[in-house]
């Protein structure tokens, strides 16, 4: 995984009864002050209900701002799923449909070279299973566009679209492009519109739409130097990219790949609509069959369904289903289990990107203890 992984299993420890959450909240600061985090968000839900939801260290290094609840992040690739359960409701809508040629959808060409008679679909796009790669980059859907670039051909791998697996932030830059095609909706209003206001959520794609004073500001970490460096381009605004905006190809402006910008409780409140296959506090945003859709793996050899995908690493011999997130130093984390109906969001600012095996082991015997005294 190409994240924080300490992060992952600290969640784990959130999982126990009420009683245990002064022993909790010291591991946590204990894991914060090891792995120098800037500030750490979590909630965690159990049966519908939040549960746990709260927030330490520092919002803002300099000033020493503390992180509150209702702080908001950049949240990164679980943005995802956002963009995912968006074409689902125009999937039901009959809009559109999961096999359609994205060639036909985005009105260029998407095409492996290496097999020109192979049809890229919209599901192989948002299951990474397209052959496409980020090779040309993606802030620009000219990376692939062959009316745009003569390297077009580098955006593709060697494997037949359909039979291989590679993670890539292009896919869902394309899946964005075509929500705004085929809803007629400018991408960050249709998922405000459709997925964030009947959910009764603060958030959204357009950081010129929220307010500036809760973004968290986010802190990556140099290597070389042995430092966290802000990172503005996090926020950065979109205005002057808006000026000559073609709806359906300067999508990406809006990152739907990785451009949410949510607090942890409000991303646990949208998981359990997840959770609860389509619907939460009775608002239905897609259905069950689409829900179930985006949380089956499409073939044996990966775990990545439409969006989401499902691990059994978090807590031992528990499926859970979700999305991670990486970008300019945060680490996000959305994980739920739908039959047990638990899941937990875990958001840091900033922090050491490696682990020991030691705090691992040690993680791995207080994740079964606390879980299992929960669900006992």
């Amino acid at each position: 995984m190409k994240h924080c992984l300490f992060i992952m299993l600290l969640t784990g420890l959130l999982l126990g009864s009420a009683t245990a959450q002064t022993s909790v909240e010291t591991n946590l600061l204990k894991l914060m002050r090891q792995y120098r985090a800037i500030g750490l968000s979590v909630a965690v839900v159990k049966d519908n209900k939040i549960i746990y939801n709260k927030s330490f260290g520092y919002k803002n290094r300099e000033d020493k701002t503390i992180i509150q609840n209702t702080d908001i992040f950049r949240i990164a690739s679980i943005s995802k799923s956002f963009t995912a359960t968006s074409l689902m409701q125009l999937v039901e809508a009959g809009k559109l449909s999961l096999d359609d040629e994205v060639s036909k959808l985005t009105g260029f060409k998407v095409n492996n070279p290496k097999y020109p008679d192979v049809p890229i679909t919209l599901r192989m796009i948002l299951s990474h299973t397209s052959s496409i790669n980020d090779k040309n980059g993606y802030f620009s859907l000219d990376a692939i566009n062959p009316g745009k670039n003569p390297n077009w051909a580098q955006c593709y791998n060697d494997y037949k679209p359909g039979e291989g697996y590679q993670y890539c932030n292009l896919n869902f830059n394309l899946a964005g492009s075509i929500l705004e095609k085929f809803s007629g909706e400018q991408f960050d209003q249709y998922v405000k519109n459709h997925i964030l206001k009947p959910l009764n959520l603060y958030g959204g794609y357009n950081v010129d739409s929220l307010g500036r004073n809760r973004m968290v500001p986010l802190y990556e970490y140099n290597d070389s130097t042995k430092t966290f460096e802000a990172a503005p381009a996090a926020y950065a605004s979109p205005k002057a990219k808006l000026a000559n905006y073609t709806r359906g190809y300067n999508t990406p402006v809006f990152s739907p790949t990785g451009g949410m910008k949510i607090s942890a409780l409000d991303l646990a409140k949208y998981m359990m609509m997840h959770m609860n296959y389509g619907s939460s506090n009775g608002v239905r945003i897609i259905s069950e069959a689409s829900s179930r859709t985006m949380q089956t793996k499409l073939s044996d050899n990966e775990n990545y369904g439409l969006a989401l995908w499902s691990t059994n690493e978090l807590i031992d011999g528990i499926t859970m289903t979700g999305h991670t997130g990486s970008a300019y130093g945060l680490y996000s984390i959305m994980f739920f289990q739908p039959e047990q109906k638990f899941g937990f969001v875990v958001i840091t600012n900033g922090c050491l990107p490696q682990y020991k095996k030691s705090v691992v082991a040690l993680l791995y015997d207080a994740i079964h203890e606390l879980y299992n005294g929960m669900v006992k």
